[in-house]
This record gives C-alpha cells, sequence and structure tokens, in this order.
C-alpha cells in the first residue's frame, strides 16, 4: 500500500441551489474514507438544510462571506477566516450576502450523505 494519495483532479459533485461542490480527496473522489477535502463556490442566497454530522467541519474562507449557524450561534466567516464545528453540534451554512462565497471545507471522517443527518432527510 502506498503512503501517500496524489489526486490530479477533483469530481464535481451536483447538489441542488447553484453550489459547486469539487471533492479532492474523499468517498465520492477516490474513496478515501479518513477525511474528506472539497473546494466550493456557493452563489448568493445559497443555504442548505441544516445538519448535525457525524464528522467534525472545518472550513476555511477564500473569497466572500458566508453565516454558519453553530448550535443557534450565527458566526459570520470572511476571507482569511477559518470555523472548526466538532461532530454532533447541528449547523446551518447559508450565503445570505451579495457575491459568491468560496471556501474549502474538511472533514473528518470523510464526509458522506449518510454522516451529514440532514434534517430534511432524517
Amino acid at each position: 500500500m502506498a503512503k501517500f494519495l496524489h489526486v490530479s483532479s477533483a469530481t464535481t459533485i451536483p447538489v441542488p441551489g447553484g453550489k459547486t461542490i469539487d471533492e479532492l480527496i474523499g468517498q465520492v473522489n477516490n474513496g478515501f474514507d479518513r477525511f474528506s477535502l472539497a473546494h466550493m463556490v456557493a452563489p448568493s442566497g445559497w443555504e442548505e438544510p441544516p445538519q448535525t454530522p457525524d464528522f467534525g467541519e472545518l472550513t476555511l474562507m477564500v473569497r466572500g462571506r458566508m453565516q454558519v449557524e453553530v448550535d443557534g450561534t450565527p458566526v459570520v466567516l470572511e476571507a482569511g477566516h477559518a470555523l472548526w464545528v466538532e461532530a454532533g453540534c447541528t449547523v446551518h451554512y447559508t450565503n445570505p450576502f451579495e457575491g459568491e462565497s468560496e471556501y474549502f471545507a474538511l472533514c473528518l471522517p470523510a464526509f458522506t450523505l449518510e454522516r451529514a443527518h440532514r434534517h430534511d432527510e432524517d
């Protein structure tokens, strides 16, 4: 078994609402389960359902702004900000601002829909 994973391309994961997800490492792109890393761009007005995931998530903002509500507490992220959310917290990601939000998301363990526990799908 190789002691490294070289990723030369991402897999785009289709989602509603105009957001793009390009997974570099994770279940979809290469079957990797220890963590996932995805590049995301969310349009103005985008939001996803609240979720209470079985994974921790680090969000690193690259461009624009995004609002994240963690267990009822709103946090506004701007370019250069990072936010770690522990597994088991209820989190709601939105972009109520003008302009796109661009960010990277790192999930430990890897993101899967089953682990996300989105409130509209439970």
